[in-house]
C-alpha cells in the first residue's frame, strides 16, 4: 500500500442511550461495594487477604472495561487512500480480545477475524485490533460486540463490503449454568457485496483457515 496517509474528521462514536450517564461512583463507594460483594459471598472482607482486595478490584476493573474511556472512531482516522491499485480482500485473522458479558458480568474471550473490500481508503492494520480491543473492554454481548464492530468500521472507511467472525468461549457456560468446558460460541456477520454471495463468503472463510503441517 501506498504511504499517503489522510486523516478524517473527528467524529464521536458511542453506544446510544435512552438516558443520560448516571453519575460514576468514586472509587471509595466502588471499594465498598467490593466488600460488600465478598460479606455476600460469605467471607470476611476484613481478614488479612482479604483487605487490600477491594482496591485491587477497582484497579481491575479500571483496566477490563478501560473501553468505555476510549472512542473507537478515533482509531480510524488515520486512512491511506492510494492503495497502489489494490481493491481485493483485506483479512486480519486471530485477534485476541476479552470480555465481559453483560448479563452475568463473567469473562468470555477467544479470536476476531475482520475483512473488508477497500473502496477508496485502507487503514493500519492494528487499527482493527485497536477497535476490536476497545468495543470488548466492556460490559458485552457476542452478538452486540458483532456488530458494533462492524458499524465502526464502515462509518470510516465505506468499503466495499465486511466480513467478521468472532470466536469466543463464555465463562458463563463454562463455571455456571450447564458447565460445558470447551463449548464455543461463533458469530459472523457480513455487510456490501458478502451479503447474500456465498461465493465471497466461502472466499473469506477459506482465509481464515490454517495451513496444514507439511
Amino acid at each position: 500500500m501506498d504511504s499517503t496517509v489522510k486523516t478524517l474528521p473527528p467524529r464521536s462514536f458511542q453506544r446510544e442511550k435512552e438516558h443520560s450517564a448516571p453519575r460514576r461512583p468514586s472509587r471509595e463507594e466502588a471499594e465498598a461495594a467490593v466488600r460488600t460483594l465478598i460479606r455476600w459471598a460469605g467471607d470476611d472482607p476484613a481478614r488479612e487477604g482479604l483487605i487490600e482486595t477491594p482496591g485491587r478490584v477497582v484497579r481491575a476493573y479500571e483496566q477490563l472495561f478501560e473501553g468505555y474511556g476510549k472512542d473507537p472512531s478515533s482509531e480510524l482516522e488515520r486512512v491511506f487512500e492510494e492503495m497502489g491499485g489494490y481493491d481485493d480482500l483485506v483479512v486480519v485473522r486471530d485477534i485476541s480480545f476479552f470480555s465481559h458479558c453483560e448479563h452475568h458480568m463473567v469473562p468470555f474471550f477467544g479470536k476476531a477475524h475482520v475483512g473488508y473490500y477497500p473502496s477508496s481508503r485502507a487503514v493500519g492494520l492494528s487499527k482493527l485490533a485497536r477497535v476490536t480491543d476497545i468495543f470488548a473492554r466492556r460490559l458485552q454481548t457476542q452478538e452486540k460486540m458483532s456488530a458494533e464492530i462492524i458499524q465502526a468500521i464502515d462509518e470510516a472507511l465505506k468499503p466495499r463490503g465486511i466480513a467478521l467472525m468472532l470466536e469466543a468461549e463464555h465463562m458463563c457456560m463454562t463455571m455456571r449454568g450447564v458447565q460445558k468446558a470447551g463449548a464455543s460460541t461463533v458469530t459472523t456477520q457480513f455487510t456490501g457485496i458478502f451479503e447474500g454471495n456465498p461465493a465471497e463468503q466461502t472466499k473469506f472463510l477459506t482465509m481464515l483457515r490454517r495451513p496444514t503441517a507439511g
